[in-house]
């Protein structure tokens, strides 16, 4: 085995993007395996929330009393329990919420934030033999980023025996 320590990693930036799925969840041990071996890194924690379609839709959230507060206690809960209690207190470590269009606003939080590397799941079905729909999110952001992005299978996860939440 090689004693000396590991060179240091120019990929400091770690984006990990979540939407509470299994898939995502199974993701978070890369991006937080990636953060814990660069001394000095950032992990990002981004979710996304998709932006209503329908102006129906927007009328009626924006007439629920407190909506916005009892949405972003919710989502701050569900990330302190699923990925801010497995973090190490000396990783360096925000959370992001954003609202919009998921890949869109993924890559344009990762540009912004010169991100080295996105970590997200992924969720998909075979559509037939050797031809694998990723999902749009996914795909949209291995086509368009500017960065290295790693996509983890939740089938990989499961057979790897990672922890997900």
């Amino acid at each position: 085995m090689h004693s000396s320590p590991l060179p240091e990693s120019a990929y400091k930036r770690i984006l990990f993007c979540t939407d509470f799925s299994e898939s995502a969840d199974a993701a978070f041990e890369f991006a937080l395996d990636a953060a814990i071996r660069r001394p000095g890194s950032i992990l990002y924690l981004l979710h996304v929330i998709h932006e209503p379609d329908a102006q129906f839709w927007k009328s009626y959230i924006a007439e629920i009393d407190n909506v916005n507060d009892q949405a972003k206690k919710a989502i701050d809960a569900k990330v302190a329990a699923s990925y801010l209690a497995r973090i190490p207190p000396s990783q360096d470590c925000k959370v992001e919420f954003r609202i919009g269009s998921e890949a869109q606003t993924i890559l344009e939080f990762a540009r912004a934030a010169q991100v080295d590397v996105i970590v997200l799941g992924r969720h998909g079905h075979h559509r037939s033999v050797g031809q694998v729909l990723f999902g749009s999110v996914a795909e949209k952001i291995v086509r368009k980023a500017d960065c290295a992005v790693l996509v983890v299978p939740l089938t990989y996860a499961r057979t790897a025996g990672l922890k997900s939440t």
